[in-house]
């Protein structure tokens, strides 16, 4: 009998001595912990199997796990069978102990006479078991060689079925430690995705805070307008009661949006402008069109953009005509392309918005240099009506 067939118990680093009931229960939980259980076949096992039946030249070689009631086959060379009741298994029987578990002819060996694997139909010879153990001190389960045949095993033999042996527990570390880099990974993730939400909540309230702030301004604009009766003074309180409500309604839209980085720019401006028509042209449900496709812009120009609409659809209100056509559409090179026109009668030839004197123009100059676009203004086809339209990136 080889001087491996037996070797001293010892405790695992908890110090309860192996085979108590706490160190199985402590075992257990290691099998768990690398939640290796049921799970598909795999190459690298498959590939150690097939060295360690070679190197022995034996018919049957299996990398097994010791669950509480059964041994798991994780790979499992020359015998289609991928799990055993943990009772007749000699796995169980290895893993209480350290060194490798050796039956050179198990029908004469004390320890394995009355297995069932031994006496029974299999007729189990030869057994040599080198035990799985973790860097905490469990033996998971084994890698072990089988054979119907009694025969002597040579040491050199066992030491590279132990080397094999830490192969598969490296095998085995590197999943947990994959494992344990995609669950932190995926709770950064998660930790972000929270972060953002909350950002968002933050920036909506905010945002819903300046609406309500900026409608009650002009609320009071347009009482203290009202006091003035028909004075100059009185007039200038309404236009600035019109322009603070204009900004409240941008900032209204945009609380409804839905994205922190990027906004669907074509559904805001749906938005914005069935409000505006409501206000401007009541009569009309079409009175302001929006067209174009799909197109999604930052988040930050949503307001500027807004306010641009604003200012040239009141405009067109006012000074032009018939429908008004509000249109934005992404651009070749990654920009954005909006227009707003209208069936009036159009701009004189040499309208230039940058010398305008009117308030709106300039707010409307200003806002496209915000957005780093380009504004130009042409009459309409035909002639007819007014086109304004900027581009920014």
């Amino acid at each position: 009998m080889s001087a491996h067939s037996h070797s001293a118990r010892e405790a695992d680093l908890s110090g309860h001595p192996v085979g108590s009931a706490a160190h199985e229960a402590a075992r257990l939980a290691a099998v768990r912990r690398y939640d290796i259980l049921d799970t598909p076949p795999d190459g690298s096992f498959d590939r150690v199997t097939a060295l360690a039946a070679t190197l022995f030249d034996a018919p049957i070689a299996i990398i097994s796990i010791v669950d509480t009631d059964r041994i798991w086959f994780k790979s499992h060379h020359g015998l289609d069978v991928p799990e055993i009741d943990r009772d007749p298994g000699l796995c169980a029987s290895a893993i209480l102990e350290n060194a490798p578990y050796v039956l050179t002819d198990a029908a004469n060996d004390p320890r394995a006479l009355a297995n069932p694997l031994v006496a029974g139909a299999f007729g189990l010879r030869f057994y040599v078991g080198v035990p799985l153990r973790t860097a905490d001190g469990f033996n998971l389960g084994t890698l072990c060689v089988i054979d119907k045949v009694a025969r002597p095993v040579a040491e050199p033999q066992i030491e590279y079925l132990k080397n094999l042996a830490s192969v598969v527990m490296d095998q085995m570390e590197l999943r947990l430690s994959a494992r344990r880099a995609i669950g932190d990974l995926s709770r950064v993730v998660a930790e972000k995705e929270a972060a953002l939400k909350r950002s968002e909540l933050m920036a909506k309230e905010i945002d819903h805070r300046v609406m309500n702030s900026l409608q009650l301004i002009s609320g009071l604009l347009q009482l203290q307008s009202r006091m003035l009766g028909d004075s100059d003074a009185a007039g200038q309180l309404a236009i600035a009661a019109t322009r603070v409500a204009a900004v409240a309604r941008v900032h209204q839209h945009f609380y409804l949006s839905e994205v922190v980085d990027r906004t669907e720019a074509k559904q805001y401006l749906e938005r914005l402008c069935a409000d505006l028509s409501r206000m401007l042209a009541p009569e009309l449900s079409d009175a302001i069109r929006v067209e174009g496709n799909a197109c999604s812009v930052p988040t930050k120009q949503i307001v500027p953009l807004g306010l641009i609409v604003n200012e040239l659809v009141t405009n067109a209100a006012k000074h032009g005509g018939g429908n008004i056509t509000v249109s934005i559409e992404p651009t070749d090179g990654g920009g954005t392309a909006l227009c707003v026109s209208d069936e009036g009668d159009g701009v004189p030839e040499d309208f230039e918005p940058q010398a305008g004197t009117g308030l709106g123009m300039r707010v409307v100059c200003t806002l496209v240099k915000q957005l780093a676009g380009r504004l130009s203004v042409a009459r309409g086809p035909g002639g007819k009506g007014a086109r304004f339209a900027v581009q920014f990136g």
